[in-house]
């Protein structure tokens, strides 16, 4: 079992930076995938990014050059800095995670609570 817990949203104007924070707990955090989805209001919840046990990262085409995901799994931590950030941007994130990386898109076996990320125009 995985508990993620995130934290840092708020609310900001457009073009401004956030970071996200998700902290784990429960199994081997090293092993797992972690990522991002948002669910704007009246939207399905979608993919944002993950990262992989070694690190590499897959982001949906809308937040490429803008977010970056990363980790440390000392502290079974991760993160997403989203930077140059547009009222379309506005969600709830939650954090994820699964052993498997070359499905995450798809299918997540644990997720967070959420944080709401506003962005003003």
């Amino acid at each position: 079992q995985v508990q993620l817990v995130e934290s840092g949203g708020g609310l900001v104007q457009a073009a401004d930076s956030l970071k996200l924070s998700c902290v784990a707990s429960g199994r081997t955090f090293s092993s797992l995938a972690m990522g991002w989805f948002r669910q704007a209001p009246g939207k399905g919840r979608e993919f944002v990014a993950a990262i992989s046990w070694n690190n590499i990262a897959d982001y949906e085409d809308s937040v490429k050059g803008r977010f970056t995901i990363s980790r440390d799994d000392a502290k079974k931590l991760v993160y997403l800095q989203m930077n140059s950030l547009k009222p379309e941007d506005t969600a709830v994130y939650y954090c994820a995670a699964d052993p498997r990386f070359s499905t995450f898109r798809s299918k997540v076996a644990y997720w967070g609570q959420g944080t709401q990320v506003t962005v003003s125009s």
